[in-house]
């Protein structure tokens, strides 16, 4: 099989970050024409420059990062620096990119990557707020039935959210965004909070891409020290959910998870509910199927996977 042709589109974060590590580590299986970047666990001036500095340590200068929209299609932005630090990337010290960020805003890199591209070729990867891809299906419908598949990470069900008690916080930031996005019939993959939780990092894990004995290796360690803090004592789990490498992991090998076709909408109006993925995992509503809600993973698979991979970085 040909490596998939992928758009990342992305608001580093830790794991954001280590999403893009899996992409480049694999191309075999991922051909990643290029990253954009979106307001989301900080603002845009540091998620495309997160982005940058990703693909450095990576040693993989050459790939296109572009920044796309700076604030929600509608709302304030919300941000996590609680999670992720001022930076996004805290934990070790990061010195500045150097290579250059692309001139053409991020939207219209998706624009005309997908009329360019052969039809049914291309997959975007959205890993933060889903307000770049929004916004380029308003400005350029000729190209949703284009794209092959969206594999998106975002939303929760059993799990609720990580936000507000309902709201996960990718969703939460651009609802109407989301809701353009679930409304558009492209055929969606969703990485809910319920697979991503069963992601966790433990120490066995972490001391794994400490071993490697390389700087992405040590630098996967300390931004997962770094960031399992907060969700160690909000939920009184062993570890951290890796959320984002899910949707990489899935496109390399998707016999790693499993779910259910099903109806998905976005809560946009709620003042209690903003932002909730109602998901109908029981299939009680007679909504026609939209999603495939990823529900389960193998995660010592997910975390081998991702040793494998990283190492070769």
């Amino acid at each position: 099989m040909p490596a998939r042709k992928i758009i990342i589109d992305t608001d580093p974060g830790q794991d954001d970050a280590v999403a893009i590590l899996l992409a480049l580590a694999s191309p075999e299986d991922i051909d990643l024409l290029g990253i954009t970047a979106v307001a989301g666990n900080v603002p845009l001036a540091l998620t495309q420059k997160n982005a940058r500095i990703v693909c450095e340590l990576a040693g993989k200068p050459d790939t296109r990062v572009f920044a796309g929209c700076d604030a929600p299609m509608h709302r304030k932005l919300v941000t996590a620096e609680h999670v992720h630090g001022k930076t996004g990337l805290d934990g070790p010290q990061m010195d500045d990119p150097k290579m250059p960020l692309q001139a053409q805003h991020g939207v219209d890199f998706i624009i005309e990557t997908l009329r360019s591209e052969p039809t049914g070729t291309v997959t975007l990867c959205p890993i933060g707020p889903l307000t770049n891809i929004a916004t380029a299906f308003e400005k350029a419908p000729d190209i949703i039935p284009r794209i092959q598949e969206i594999v998106l990470m975002g939303g929760g069900y059993f799990e609720g959210g990580n936000i507000t008690p309902v709201a996960e916080f990718n969703i939460y930031v651009d609802p109407e965004a989301a809701k353009i996005v679930f409304d558009s019939g492209v055929p969606l993959v969703v990485m809910p909070l319920d697979v991503t939780h069963k992601a966790l990092t433990t120490k066995a894990r972490i001391d794994a891409f400490r071993a490697m004995g390389t700087k992405v290796g040590d630098m996967v360690a300390a931004w997962t020290d770094f960031f399992e803090r907060f969700d160690m004592e909000k939920y009184g789990s062993e570890g951290a959910p890796l959320h984002d490498p899910c949707t990489i992991a899935y496109l390399i090998d998707p016999t790693l998870f499993t779910g259910r076709h099903i109806n998905v909408e976005i809560e946009t109006e709620s003042e209690l509910t903003l932002g909730m993925t109602v998901a109908d995992w029981w299939r009680v509503t007679d909504r026609a199927p939209n999603a495939l809600f990823i529900g389960d993973l193998d995660a010592e698979g997910f975390y081998a996977l991702l040793a494998d991979r990283l190492k070769r970085l």
